[in-house]
């Protein structure tokens, strides 16, 4: 691909936007990754693709859009079932499993907020399910938004004193309903799309999965793994690049933006050219130019 910033495009493939849990419209989105002088963006909204039309009309000259999304899922490998994402893209969004699947997901994660918004309020605490929804805007609604109501109440300093064990990261959390990894990986491939597993070895997160699961994955469809990212350290970001190259696995960085949700800015992690051309010759949905 032709940049237009130089020999070295800057590629970022994991963003989000207020269709889920992310800070900046599509819109915005789009044209803070221009700002930041991005060549090539993907939108990867949790579970969503609403966002994509909107992201598509903002683009400006130069900049191209990946059409994605991270999808919630689990592995029931292990005692309790372990969380993981995997970020598709370039896949049909009118596929009609895949849309009903996503469908059920978002419809799950409504009902764990709302439950989890009755624990707090039973314990006395001041937030309202009505002002989270609102504040959501309409998109994917998750726990950042109910950490933002935590926020605003003055009960928390920030996002990451929300997800802390006194709050939304132990007390106040509650299991998801979500896609078994391997269902995910087939309905992705059958839409058309590319699979790639986010932030595999991100301990800072919680539990990991073991390498053999990968291989498996590999084997059922996975396309590639997410290695630079913030959650990594130097040493899981090396250990993910060689499981990839053993695997023979595409690697991709990315922000996983989130707007004012994180620190992490659009374009603190890229994704090479030669990655990023595999993912366009292995996707159905053509890549958007502004």
């Amino acid at each position: 691909m032709t940049s237009r910033t130089g020999p070295a495009p800057r590629i970022d493939l994991h963003a989000h936007s207020t269709a889920s849990d992310g800070t900046l419209s599509p819109a915005e989105l789009v044209r803070a990754g221009a700002d930041a002088g991005l060549d090539v963006l993907a939108i990867t909204d949790h579970d969503t693709t609403a966002g994509w039309a909107p992201a598509v009309r903002a683009l400006s000259p130069g900049l191209r859009l990946i059409r994605g999304a991270e999808l919630s899922c689990h592995w029931s490998g292990a005692h309790p079932p372990v969380p993981l994402h995997l970020l598709a893209y370039l896949f049909d969004p009118e596929h009609p499993e895949l849309v009903a699947e996503l469908a059920r997901v978002r419809a799950a994660r409504e009902e764990r907020g709302e439950r989890i918004v009755a624990l707090l309020r039973a314990d006395g605490i001041d937030v309202s399910w009505p002002d989270i929804l609102s504040g959501a805007g309409g998109g994917t609604v998750g726990r950042p938004h109910i950490a933002q109501a935590l926020i605003r109440a003055g009960l928390v300093a920030s996002t990451r004193e929300a997800f802390g064990p006194d709050w939304l990261g132990e007390r106040y959390r509650l299991p998801k309903e979500d896609i078994d990894v391997f269902r995910a990986v087939r309905l992705v491939r059958a839409a058309g799309g590319v699979p790639v597993f986010a932030h595999p070895r991100a301990t800072r997160r919680g539990r990991v999965v073991p390498d053999e699961l990968i291989a498996e994955l590999a084997a059922a469809g996975l396309a590639g793994l997410e290695a630079d990212h913030e959650d990594h350290s130097p040493a899981e970001q090396a250990h993910v690049r060689a499981l990839a190259a053993e695997l023979g696995l595409l690697v991709t960085g990315s922000s996983d933006f989130h707007g004012t949700h994180k620190s992490v800015q659009l374009g603190a992690f890229t994704t090479g050219v030669e990655a990023y051309e595999r993912i366009v010759a292995a996707g159905v949905t053509e890549v958007a130019s502004g």
